[in-house]
C-alpha cells in the first residue's frame, strides 16, 4: 500500500540518520553505596515549619544538585533539606530560599491540587525498598498537603495511566512559612502512616527529595539524578538513595471511618417500551463503615460495609471516536492502599483485574463507563509483604442487580523478587461466583526482568474459565499472553518490541479489554538527546512506532498504525512533538459515531498528522494545544484540542478543555461536528476549604453535565462534601421521545470521620 511504503522509507531514513550519532556522557555528581545513616533527633522539635531548634542545627543538610534544566549545576537557589526521626515520626525540614521571594507562585490551596504552575518541596520514600513503588509527600508555599503513591517506577504503561495513585491518601502534617528569604517547610510524616520492613531494629528505605522552582522550570533534587527519564526521572524509586533508621518501632493504627451521606435525587429514564421517559424521584440515604487495622509494619487489613461510590467525584467526559470502550482510573477509597500490587496489566489499558469492575453491572452489550450501579454489600481487603513476597487480597459481595444474581467477587495476588531488586514474577487469581452457581475464574502468571541497564523482558498468561465452556488448562482459545522487551530511556537509543494475544474464549471477569479474539504486534524504536547545558533544549528525539493486530480467525489485519514522528522540550519549560501516522482498518460491521453517520463493513487506509504543543507549564497562564487531522476511513477528520489552565487570582484557578470534532463522508453525504467542553473552576478559602465547579458540554451526546462540590477537610480523614450534580439534554427536538430538560438533579451532603486509635 503506497501510504505504508512511503511512511517506512521516511522511518527508515531517520534511523540511519540518528542511530550513528553520539550522547553527552553527563558527568553524575557521586552517590553512597551503602545506606546513608539518617540521624535520630536529639531534642523536641516545634512543629512551626522553621527548623531553628538546637535538634536540627546537629543534623548535616542532604547535597542537593540540579536535575533541570542543567543536570550537575548547583542550584540556582539556596536549597537545604534536613531529615531526621523519633519515637513517632519522620521528620523533613527544608530551608526553600529565593532571591526573588515576590515571584514565588503558589495559587492554590486545595488539598491534593497538582500542577506545575505552583513551586513545590517534597519527598518520595520507597518504603520498602523495592526499587519499584513509593511515597509520594509533597507541599507548596501556601501549605497545602499533596500526597500519591507512585509504581511501576513511574514508568506510565499507557497514555491513559499516570504511573501515580492521586487517589491515595494517608495521615501526616506539614507547616510552612513564607517570608522575605524564601520559604520554609517541616513535614511530620507518622511511621504508623508508612508500611515497612524492619530487620533487628534497623529499617531500610528509599528516598528522593525534590525541589520545584516553577518560573525558572528547575528540578533540584536529592540524589543526583539524570534526567535520561524526563520530567518524571526524579520521581522513580529505582534512582532512590537508600537510608537507614536504627531502633525505628512500627505502630500498629486502628482506623474506624463511618460515612453518612443524605440528599435527594431526581432521574428520568425511558420506560420498557421506550415510547416515553419516567421521573423518578427519592430522598437518598446511605451510611457506611471503613475499618483499616495495621496487622503489622507491613501488612494493612481493610474492611468495609457498604462503601461508598466517590458519589462526590465526576468522570471525564470523553468524545470516542474509536471502536473501543473507554478506561476511567479507580477514585474508591477502600482500594487505594498500595493498589500497585493488584497491578496485572498486559500493556496500554488491558489487565486481569480492573477494580472500576467491582460494584458494575454491564449486560452483554454495554461497554466500560455504561452500566449501572450494583451495590457491594461489603468486603475485606489485605496488603503487604513479608520477606520478598509482596501479597493481596481482597473478597467483596455484590447485590442482585437487573435480574442477575448475587456475587462473590475475589482476588488473590502474590508477586516475589528475584535475581536482583528490579525484578519478579508473580500470579493472580480472580472469581466471580453467582448465588446461582454460576462462575468466571481467572489466573494468571507474569514477570518483568531488568536484564541489564534500562533493559526489561515483561512476560505475562492469563486463563478464563466459566460455567457452559469447555475449559482445558493451557488452552489458547481463553487465554491471554504478552511477550515484550524494552529499553527505558529518553537518551540514546530506546525500543520496545511485543506481541500479545487474546483468544477467542478469553473472558477475565474482572478485567478490562478493549479488543477480543486477535494477536497484536507492537513497536517503537526511538533516539534521544539531553544537549546540555550551551544548548536551548532540554531533550529531544526522534522515533518511529507501530502496531498491528490480527483477527486470528483468519489472520487478516484488523488495525494497523504505522509512522514516524518528532519530540522535543525546551528548557523554558514549552515543547510539543509531531507525528505522521499511517492507519488501516478493516471493519466487519456497521462503526457508528452517531445514529445518522457511521462507516460501513470494508477495508481503508488513511494517513493523519498529529501535533501537540504546551507553553511554559511552570507560568501563572499556560496552555496546550493539539491536532489530530487527515484522511478517516473513506472520509475526512479534523480533531482540535485547546486546554488552557489560568490562576486568575491568588487561590482562584480557572481551567477547562475545548475539542472540536469535524468529521466528513463526502461520498456517502454524511458528516457531523461535535464540540466538548469542559471548565473548571477551583476556589480556596484556606487549605482546609476549597470550592469545584466542573461543567461539562459533549456534543455527540448534547448532554451538559455539572459538578459543583463544596469541600471541608479540618484535618485528614474528617469531611465533609456538600455536592450538586445536574444533568441537562441540549437537544430535546431532536429525539424521539423528547427527553426533558433535565436528565437527572441530586444534592447530597456526606460526612466522614475517622477515628483514630
Amino acid at each position: 500500500m503506497p501510504w505504508r511504503s512511503r511512511i517506512a522509507d521516511g522511518a527508515a531514513l531517520l534511523t540511519l540518520v540518528t542511530l550513528p550519532a553520539l550522547s553527552r556522557e553527563p558527568s553524575i555528581p557521586p552517590r553512597s553505596s551503602t545506606p546513608v545513616a539518617i540521624p535520630r533527633l536529639t531534642a523536641p522539635v516545634t512543629f512551626d515549619g522553621l527548623s531553628d531548634e538546637a535538634a536540627w542545627r546537629d543534623v548535616p543538610p542532604l547535597p542537593m544538585v540540579m536535575m533541570m534544566p542543567n543536570f550537575g549545576l548547583p542550584p540556582s537557589e539556596k536549597t537545604e533539606v534536613r531529615l531526621g526521626f523519633d519515637e513517632g515520626y519522620l521528620w523533613v525540614a527544608a530551608c526553600l530560599f529565593d532571591r526573588e521571594p515576590d515571584k514565588i507562585q503558589a495559587p492554590s490551596k486545595k488539598r491534593d491540587y497538582m500542577e506545575p504552575n505552583t513551586d513545590w518541596f517534597g519527598v518520595v520514600i520507597d518504603t520498602f525498598c523495592d526499587k519499584e513503588n513509593g511515597l509520594g509527600f509533597m507541599t507548596t508555599p501556601s501549605g497545602l498537603r499533596w500526597d500519591g503513591a507512585i509504581f511501576n517506577d513511574a514508568v506510565m504503561s499507557s497514555p491513559l495511566q499516570e504511573p501515580i495513585n492521586l487517589s491515595w491518601n494517608t495521615f501526616w502534617d506539614v507547616k510552612v512559612v513564607t517570608n522575605g528569604q524564601g520559604w520554609f517547610v517541616e513535614m511530620r510524616i507518622p511511621f504508623s502512616s508508612l508500611r515497612f520492613q524492619q530487620t533487628d531494629g534497623r529499617v531500610v528505605m528509599g528516598l528522593v527529595v525534590w525541589r520545584w522552582i516553577a518560573r525558572k522550570n528547575e528540578q533540584i533534587v536529592f540524589p543526583a539524578i539524570y534526567p535520561k527519564w524526563g520530567f518524571m526521572s526524579a520521581w522513580k524509586p529505582s534512582q532512590a538513595q537508600e537510608i537507614c533508621l536504627e531502633g525505628v518501632r512500627s505502630r500498629n493504627p486502628l482506623y474506624i471511618a463511618p460515612y453518612a451521606l443524605g440528599g435527594y435525587a431526581k432521574s428520568y429514564d425511558l420506560d420498557a417500551t421506550e415510547s416515553f421517559y419516567l421521573r423518578t424521584q427519592k430522598p437518598t440515604k446511605e451510611a457506611g463503615l471503613d475499618v483499616k487495622y495495621g496487622l503489622s509494619s507491613s501488612f494493612t487489613l481493610d474492611v468495609t460495609l457498604n462503601p461508598d461510590f466517590a458519589q462526590v467525584e465526576a468522570d471525564d467526559q470523553q468524545v470516542n471516536l474509536t471502536r473501543f470502550s473507554l478506561f476511567y482510573p479507580e477514585k474508591r477509597l477502600f482500594f487505594q492502599e498500595r493498589s500497585s500490587t493488584f497491578d496485572f496489566n498486559f500493556g496500554a489499558s488491558s489487565r486481569l483485574f480492573y477494580t472500576r469492575r467491582m460494584g458494575i453491572y454491564l449486560a452483554e452489550d454495554e461497554e466500560e463507563g455504561e452500566g449501572e450501579i450494583a451495590r457491594l454489600y461489603g468486603g475485606t481487603r489485605l496488603v503487604g509483604r513479608a520477606g520478598p513476597w509482596d501479597i493481596g487480597l481482597m473478597d467483596m459481595q455484590q447485590a442482585s442487580v437487573a435480574g442477575t444474581p448475587s456475587k462473590n467477587l475475589g482476588v488473590l495476588r502474590l508477586r516475589r523478587r528475584v535475581f536482583n531488586p528490579y525484578s519478579y514474577v508473580g500470579g493472580m487469581m480472580t472469581s466471580v461466583i453467582g448465588a446461582d452457581g454460576s462462575y468466571n475464574t481467572c489466573y494468571g502468571l507474569d514477570g518483568i526482568f531488568r536484564v541489564t541497564g534500562d533493559d526489561y523482558l515483561m512476560m505475562a498468561w492469563a486463563q478464563s474459565f466459566e460455567n457452559g465452556k469447555e475449559n482445558r488448562l493451557l488452552s489458547i482459545d481463553p487465554a491471554r499472553f504478552r511477550l515484550a522487551y524494552e529499553r527505558r530511556t529518553d537518551e540514546g537509543l530506546g525500543f520496545y518490541a511485543g506481541v500479545s494475544r487474546a483468544g477467542r474464549a478469553y473472558n477475565p471477569g474482572l478485567g478490562f479489554e478493549m479488543r477480543e479474539d486477535f494477536t497484536s504486534t507492537r513497536e517503537r524504536l526511538a533516539y534521544g538527546w539531553i544537549p546540555g547545558e550551551r544548548s536551548w533544549l532540554q531533550s529531544h528525539s526522534v522515533y518511529a512506532e507501530g502496531f498491528f493486530y490480527l483477527r486470528n480467525s483468519d489472520r487478516t489485519i484488523e488495525s494497523a498504525r504505522f509512522g514516524p514522528g518528532w519530540e522535543f522540550n525546551a528548557k523554558a519549560g514549552w515543547g510539543g512533538q509531531l507525528s505522521l501516522l499511517g492507519y488501516h482498518e478493516s471493519l466487519r460491521e456497521l462503526l457508528e459515531f452517531t445514529t445518522e453517520v457511521g462507516v460501513p463493513p470494508g477495508e481503508y487506509d488513511f494517513v493523519g498528522v498529529q501535533g501537540e504543543f504546551h507553553t511554559a507549564m511552570g507560568s501563572l497562564f499556560s496552555s496546550m494545544f493539539t491536532v489530530d487531522a487527515g484522511s478517516f476511513y473513506d472520509g475526512w477528520r479534523t480533531t482540535l484540542r485547546a486546554m488552557p489552565n489560568w490562576s486568575i487570582l491568588p487561590d482562584l484557578t480557572l481551567g477547562g478543555t475545548y475539542e472540536f470534532n469535524w468529521v466528513n463522508f463526502p461520498d456517502r453525504g454524511q458528516k457531523f461536528i461535535a464540540h466538548l467542553v469542559q471548565l473548571r473552576l477551583v476556589a480556596t478559602l484556606s487549605t482546609k476549604t476549597s470550592l469545584l465547579s466542573y461543567i461539562q458540554y459533549n456534543g455527540v451526546d448534547d448532554l451538559v453535565v455539572a459538578n459543583l462540590r463544596l469541600r471541608f477537610n479540618p484535618r485528614e480523614g474528617n469531611d465533609l462534601y456538600l455536592v450538586y450534580n445536574e444533568v441537562l439534554n441540549t437537544d430535546r427536538l431532536g429525539k424521539i421521545p423528547y427527553p426533558p430538560s433535565s436528565g437527572g438533579r441530586a444534592i447530597l451532603l456526606k460526612y466522614s470521620y475517622t477515628f483514630n486509635f
